[in-house]
């Protein structure tokens, strides 16, 4: 179970909660430090914070908090892929030093890693030059070692004015996805003491797959996931009544997310603490 920077902690129903957001350790906007001031500003008696595919910095972000006076939960939002799905899972409640994620993490760097280096093979093969590759990549050896470098690389050398241009060559010299296993993910969390929740499931948007309840039942069947993320900025309110019918039918986990990144349109929110009870209760806080 999780270890809270100021345990134990009880909270009253009507007490404000967040539990997704994202800082500049994966996709944010702000810095964890700016999203923890603003936090505290505001209010917040409890939150998480769920970088993507990070776990290493989940302690920074805690000691942080917990010198603020807020509590942080452990959690993270991991990238992973069902059945060729994309699906994000958020995950809580595990030793952030000691938890079998790291491994999966791990894993997949090596594997988009190995990727990287084959596509920007094929895409010298194809006659694209990179005189500059050794300045522009000066920290990591003048070679790529990630998506971004072989983007930064193509759009600096004049071959694409923008990610999405670039994008379309990496895809035409072979460049996919790499993502985790949702069921090694789940596993991972689960031998780790933390539970694992679909990330917003209702979010209708190209790279995401939407779960209506008939996929739940498939994902389910082979995946033993413990709930879903059912209030979410992108779920409109006929999906959170029917994910809220689906939680309660199967006994399921279910928590509730800004999905923040710190800009206008996404930033932190205040839900009430009793919507996630079962989910904080399961996590050693207590409700009410």
């Amino acid at each position: 179970m999780d270890l809270l920077t100021t345990a134990p902690l009880k909270l009253s129903p009507e007490a404000p909660i967040d539990l997704h957001m994202h800082t500049t350790y994966s996709d944010g906007r702000w810095t964890a430090e700016q999203l923890i001031a603003y936090l505290v500003q505001e209010g917040f008696a409890l939150v998480a914070v769920t970088d993507h595919d990070r776990v290493d910095t989940i302690n920074t972000v805690r000691q942080l908090a917990a010198s603020r006076g807020l509590p942080v939960l452990a959690g993270v939002e991991m990238s992973t892929t069902w059945r060729n799905h994309p699906t994000h899972v958020l995950c809580y409640g595990f030793d952030p030093e000691t938890t079998l994620l790291r491994e999966v993490i791990a894993d997949v760097k090596r594997r988009q890693h190995e990727h990287t280096c084959e596509v920007y093979e094929t895409l010298k093969r194809r006659g694209y030059n990179f005189p500059r590759a050794a300045e522009l990549l000066a920290a990591s050896g003048g070679e790529p070692q990630q998506l971004r470098d072989t983007v930064l690389l193509l759009i600096e050398h004049g071959y694409a004015p923008d990610w999405p241009h670039a994008m379309e060559i990496l895809r035409e010299a072979g460049q996919h996805s790499i993502h985790a296993e949702m069921a090694a993910t789940v596993e991972a969390v689960h031998r780790s003491g933390g539970v694992a929740l679909i990330a917003h499931p209702g979010r209708r948007e190209r790279g995401f797959t939407f779960y209506d309840t008939a996929l739940l039942e498939e994902v389910r069947a082979e995946v033993p996931l413990d709930g879903l993320e059912v209030y979410h900025p992108y779920h409109s309110p006929e999906t959170i009544e029917s994910y809220l019918a689906y939680v309660n039918k199967h006994d399921l986990l279910l928590s509730t997310g800004s999905d923040s990144h710190g800009h206008a349109g996404r930033m932190p929110i205040k839900y009430r603490a009793e919507i996630s009870q079962r989910l904080l209760e399961r996590l050693g806080v207590q409700v009410g």
